[in-house]
C-alpha cells in the first residue's frame, strides 16, 4: 500500500507541477494576484508530494519490499540499515526521484522568497514548475522507482559494494543540492529574460536576488565533491584523491561555472555591470548541471560514479537538456543586445580584477570540458576510441589557474570604479616575501629537483597571505590601536569573512594538493608475515592477516604496524579484503594512519607465496605528505558559503535596494 501510495505521489506532484507551469504563466500574463499565488501554493504541495514518494521508496528498501524492481536489483536483507536506506538514490530511478525532490524543494523555497518584484517571480516560478515537468515526467514515464515485480524474488541483488560507504551515503544529496540548486539562478536568469528589462536600475536588485542561490549551491556543491573525492581517495584502493574521471569532471564543471557566476553577480549587483554576462552564466551553470546528468545516466560513460548503461533513457535525458538549454539560450541571443548600460569602470579596478577572474574561471571550465567531451564526440564520429587524462588537464587547466590564483590577492584590495595598482603592490608586498620564502622552505624541505611543485607551494602561499592581508587591510591592522582593529573586526559582515575564508580555504587546498600531488612516494612488495615495506619517512610492518566476517562480507584482514624511521610511537592501522557474497564482487578497505598533515595509506592485496613458500601478501604503501590540506581547504571554502548565506545583506527578506524601486 506504501509502494502504491508513493508511485500515486510521484504522478501527484507532475500534475501539480504542470498547474503550477500553468497557473504562473497565466498570472503573470493577467497581472492576476490570485493566480500567481495558486501557482506557489502548487509549488509547495508539489515538493511535498515527491516528499511523500521518496519516503515511500526508502520504506520499500528499509523493510526489503523485494516485490518492487528497484529494491530487488540494489538491496539485500544482509545489509545494514545505513545502506538500505542510501541504496534508495543509489541507483539510476531513485536518484532521479532524489533529483526531483531537491528540484521542487528549491521551486518551493523561491516561491516563497518576498520582494521580488511580481513579473519577474511569475515567471520564475513557471520556469522552474516546467523544469519539474520535464524531470517528473522522466521519472514518471521511464524511469518509474515503483515499478512492480510478480512473482516477487525472496533475496535482493545487492547495491555495488564500492557504494556502500558512508561517505557515498551523503555524498549525492549533497551533490544534488549543488547540482539542482542551480536550477533556481537559472530560473531567475530566465526571467530576467523573459521581463526584458532594460533599465540599469533593475540589474543591481536581481544580481543581489540571483547571489545567495547561486552560493547556497556553489557551497553544497564544495562539500559534496570532497566528499566525493574522500570516498575515491579511502575507497577506491589507488592512492589517489582525483583522476579527472569524466564523471568526477561532471560535477567539477558547475562548481567552476557557479564560481564564476558568484563573482560575476557582485559587479552587478554593486555597478549594474556584467548584467548579460551574469546572465549567461546563470543559464551555464545549470546547463552543466544537466549535462552532468546526462553523462552520469546515459551510459556513454563507463565509471563506477555511473547510475545507468540505458541509451535510450540517456537519449531522452538528452532531449530535456536540448529543450531546456536550448530555449533559454535561444531567449538570451534575443534579448542579449538590450542587456547593456551600468556603471563604467577603469581596467584597473575591482571590477575589472573580477573580470579577468571570470575570464581565467571560464577559460578553466572549457577546457575541463573539451577534455570531457572530445573522447566521446572523436567516438561517434569514426568510432576512434581514445582517452584525455591528467597529462592534458596538467597542461591546460594548471595553468590557466595558477595565474588565475597569482593575480587572484590583489582584486579584494582594489577600489571600485578605479584602483591604485600601485597601493595594491605595496600592500602586499610582504606577502609576496613570505610567499617566496614558503616556496624556498619547500624546495629545501622535500626534493631540490622539483621547482614547478615548490612553485606550487608559494602559490598556496601566496593565496592564504593574501587573504590575510585582505583581512589585515579591512580591520587597519597596524595602522591603528589593537582595541580599534578589534572593534573593526568585529563589525566586518559576515559576507567579508566569508571571502577572506574561501580564499584562505583555497590556498590551503592549494598547499596539500601540490605538495601530496608532488611528493607523493609509493612503495609495494609481497610480504610474509613480520616483514616490511618503506615508503619515505615511514617503514609499514604485516603482523598478521586474519578471516573476519561482516554483516554481509567475509575479509581477510591484515594487522599491520607504520613506524617513522627516524623514531616515534608506532601506530597500528588494518586493512582488508572483501568479499561480497550476495554479488560476487571483492573491495578493498585500505588501512590510513593519519600523521598531522600526512597520510600512511596502505592496501592490502591478493595472497601468494613468498621466496621460502610461506604465506605472503602484497602490500603497497603510499606516504601522501599533507593530504590533509586537500580536504580541510574546501571544508573551509563551504564554511565561507555558509557564513557569507548568513549575511543580512544577503537575505531574501531584507528590503529592497533603492535602484529597484
Amino acid at each position: 500500500m506504501i509502494v502504491e501510495l508513493g508511485a500515486f505521489a510521484l504522478v501527484l506532484a507532475l500534475v501539480l507541477s504542470v498547474l503550477q507551469t500553468v497557473m504562473a504563466t497565466a498570472g503573470r500574463m493577467r497581472r492576476s494576484p490570485v493566480l500567481a499565488g495558486a501557482a506557489i501554493g502548487a509549488s509547495i504541495a508539489a515538493a511535498l508530494a515527491v516528499a511523500v514518494a521518496f519516503g515511500a521508496l526508502i520504506h520499500a528498501f528499509a523493510v526489503s519490499d523485494f516485490s518492487v524492481a528497484n529494491v530487488a536489483a540494489n538491496s539485500h536483507t544482509d545489509k545494514p540499515m545505513l545502506y538500505k536506506v542510501a541504496a534508495a538514490w543509489g541507483s539510476h530511478e531513485g536518484s532521479l526521484v532524489l533529483w526531483c525532490l531537491v528540484l521542487t524543494v528549491f521551486g518551493a523555497a523561491l516561491a516563497r522568497a518576498r520582494n521580488l518584484p511580481f513579473g519577474l517571480k511569475a515567471s520564475a516560478i513557471a520556469t522552474q514548475g516546467l523544469l519539474g515537468v520535464l524531470f517528473l515526467a522522466f521519472a514518471v514515464f521511464t524511469s518509474n522507482p515503483f515499478e512492480r515485480l510478480n512473482p516477487a524474488p525472496f533475496q535482493g541483488a545487492s547495491l555495488n559494494p564500492l557504494l556502500q560507504d558512508p561517505a557515498l551515503a551523503f555524498h549525492p544529496p549533497l551533490l544534488y543540492c549543488g547540482y539542482v540548486g542551480f536550477s533556481v539562478c537559472f530560473s531567475l536568469a530566465v526571467a530576467a529574460l523573459i521581463e526584458g528589462r532594460a533599465n540599469a536600475s533593475f540589474w543591481p536588485a536581481w544580481g543581489r536576488w540571483v547571489r545567495p542561490w547561486a552560493l547556497a549551491s556553489w557551497a553544497f556543491l564544495t562539500v559534496g565533491i570532497t566528499l566525493g573525492a574522500f570516498w575515491a581517495y579511502y575507497e577506491l584502493g589507488w592512492g589517489g584523491w582525483w583522476f579527472w574521471d569524466p564523471v568526477e569532471n561532471a560535477s567539477f564543471m558547475p562548481w567552476l561555472a557557479g564560481a564564476a557566476l558568484l563573482h560575476s553577480a557582485v559587479v552587478t549587483e554593486r555597478r549594474g555591470a556584467l548584467a548579460g554576462w551574469t546572465t549567461f552564466l546563470a543559464l551555464l551553470a545549470f546547463t552543466f548541471s544537466m549535462l552532468g546528468a546526462f553523462l552520469v545516466r546515459s551510459g556513454v560513460l563507463t565509471s563506477v560514479h555511473a547510475f545507468a548503461v540505458d541509451p535510450e533513457r540517456g537519449l531522452m535525458l538528452l532531449a530535456i537538456l536540448g529543450v531546456t538549454a536550448g530555449a533559454a539560450f535561444a531567449l538570451f541571443a534575443w534579448r542579449a543586445p538590450r542587456l547593456t548600460g551600468g556603471g563604467q569602470f577603469a581596467p584597473v579596478s575591482r571590477e575589472g580584477a573580477l573580470v579577468l577572474n571570470n575570464l581565467f574561471l571560464t577559460a578553466a571550465c572549457a577546457t575541463v570540458l573539451l577534455g570531457t567531451l572530445y573522447p566521446l564526440i572523436l567516438e561517434a564520429m569514426n568510432g576512434a576510441t581514445i582517452s584525455v587524462g591528467p597529462p592534458y588537464f596538467a597542461l591546460t587547466f594548471v595553468p590557466l589557474m595558477a595565474v588565475a590564483f597569482l593575480i587572484l590577492p590583489a582584486g579584494p584590495l582594489l577600489a571600485w570604479k578605479r584602483g591604485d595598482l600601485k597601493g595594491v603592490g605595496q600592500r602586499l608586498i610582504i606577502g609576496a616575501g613570505l610567499a617566496l620564502l614558503v616556496a624556498l622552505a619547500g624546495w629545501l624541505a622535500f626534493e631540490p629537483r622539483k621547482a614547478l611543485s615548490a612553485a606550487g607551494i608559494g602559490l598556496g602561499g601566496w593565496l592564504v597571505l593574501g587573504a590575510l592581508a585582505e583581512i589585515a587591510e579591512r580591520i587597519r591592522l597596524f595602522r591603528v590601536s589593537p582595541g580599534e582593529s578589534l572593534r573593526r573586526a568585529r563589525g566586518l559582515p559576515l559576507g567579508a569573512w566569508g571571502t577572506v575564508l574561501a580564499h584562505a580555504g583555497l590556498g590551503v587546498f592549494v598547499l596539500g594538493a601540490v605538495v601530496e600531488t608532488g611528493y607523493r612516494v609509493e612503495a609495494a612488495r609481497t610480504v610474509a608475515v613480520g616483514e616490511t615495506v618503506t615508503a619515505g619517512r615511514y617503514s609499514v610492518r604485516l603482523d598478521g592477516v586474519r578471516i573476519v566476517e561482516g554483516p554481509n562480507y567475509l575479509a581477510e584482514q591484515g594487522r599491520l604496524t607504520v613506524s617513522l624511521r627516524s623514531g616515534g610511537a608506532p601506530r597500528v592501522v588494518t586493512a582488508e579484503r572483501r568479499f561480497f557474497p550476495a554479488g560476487g564482487q571483492t573491495t578493498t578497505e585500505v588501512g590510513l594512519d593519519f600523521r598531522g598533515l600526512d597520510d600512511v595509506y596502505v592496501v592490502l592485496g591478493e595472497r601468494g607465496q613468498s621466496e621460502a613458500g610461506a604465506p605472503a601478501w602484497s602490500v603497497r604503501v603510499w606516504w601522501n605528505p599533507w593530504a590533509r590540506l586537500i580536504f580541510l581547504g574546501p571544508a573551509i571554502m563551504a564554511l565561507a558559503g555558509v557564513l557569507s548565506l548568513l549575511d543580512r545583506r544577503l537575505r531574501l527578506g531584507v528590503g529592497k535596494r533603492k535602484a529597484a524601486t
